[in-house]
């Protein structure tokens, strides 16, 4: 049985070996026509791809007017530059990105997800389902309920935008939390099975894990590779990553001491008080980043609690412009 679990890993490693590398990696080797076919292949449009290969360069040091299949890269001197311009002496803009970037990292496994799932059958057990055949059944139909939950996310990620998924996830993250611990505080104080308690229970620990799906999930990943500037995101991204690995072995290996200490309920009571902190976090501190671009992106952050007024000057300046292009458009067929 545990052998099957190796089966995945064969197919990833084969796709992984399939995979083109990274636009940024090529760039930064000169080799700029492979980029160019990585960007087309991955961007919505040539003009978009042309963009983000013009930002790539620049990073680079790689001036604009250089377009050949393989160009020189200026050699940069090596120091901890990077690390210096995040943590040691960052801009208010990379203070505000790596706050953001780090910090969904952090409550993405803070709110107590992993405890959630691996302890799934401890939870219906203390539910009052004391059959193992149902808490199996429970425990898979909590498993399919956060896959088809996936892959809603992939059809509403980029048409509803970041904000509005992950603001609707924590907050009802953190409202399933609440209502999981007081039908488990019921049920522990009846001494007995109260059967509405105990779908309560189920249905909460589902709901639970189908709004991380839909935004805590997936945009935590998604978020993280947006905010970074080019020269700053391997390492700022990867900086979360391990924020969120070492949160997650955290929560996993202290729940059931938690659940001794303060009780099961109890410990739910505790992540939803760090899930209501995360909506808090991202509401007063996280900008929209959909269809925005690198430029647009890093000009919201530096301003922290005053991103929203930021965020309308900007949308002042791109309607001028659209309108200014109109105008100029329409003097021209006119003439």
């Amino acid at each position: 049985m545990l052998g099957i679990g190796a089966i995945p890993s064969v197919f990833l490693a084969i796709s992984i070996i399939t995979m083109p590398e990274s636009p940024r990696w090529l760039v930064m080797k000169g080799r700029l026509h492979e980029a160019r076919i990585v960007l087309n292949k991955t961007s919505e449009s040539p003009e978009e791809a042309e963009s983000r290969l013009r930002d790539i360069k620049e990073a680079a040091g790689i001036p604009e007017h250089c377009n050949g299949d393989v160009v020189q890269v200026p050699k940069h001197p090596k120091g901890d530059n990077v690390w210096k311009e995040l943590f040691i002496s960052p801009t208010q803009s990379i203070k505000h990105i790596v706050l953001t970037g780090i910090g969904i990292h952090f409550f993405q496994q803070a709110s107590g997800i992993d405890s959630v799932v691996l302890y799934s059958p401890t939870i219906f057990e203390r539910a009052g389902i004391k059959s193992d055949h149902d808490r199996l059944l429970a425990t898979v139909a909590m498993g399919c309920v956060k896959t088809v939950f996936i892959l809603v996310s992939t059809f509403l990620l980029d048409r509803v935008g970041r904000r509005p998924l992950l603001l609707t996830s924590f907050g009802g993250m953190t409202i399933s939390l609440i209502l999981l611990s007081i039908g488990l505080t019921v049920i522990d104080r009846s001494n007995g099975q109260v059967t509405w308690a105990v779908a309560l229970c189920v249905m909460m620990v589902s709901i639970y894990v189908a709004l991380f799906s839909i935004g805590a999930g997936p945009i935590a990943w998604v978020y993280g590779s947006e905010v970074f500037p080019l020269k700053l995101r391997a390492t700022g991204f990867s900086v979360g990553v391990a924020v969120n690995r070492v949160t997650s072995g955290v929560i996993s290996m202290t729940f059931l001491s938690l659940e001794k200490a303060i009780t099961i309920q109890g410990a739910f009571f505790l992540y939803a008080g760090i899930a209501g902190m995360a909506w808090v976090f991202f509401f007063t501190l996280m900008p929209e980043t959909q269809g925005k671009t690198l430029e647009e992106t890093v000009a919201l952050f530096g301003t922290f609690f005053e991103w929203r007024s930021t965020a309308r000057e900007l949308k002042g300046k791109k309607m001028n412009n659209n309108d200014q292009i109109q105008m100029a458009t329409g003097d021209v067929v006119s003439s």
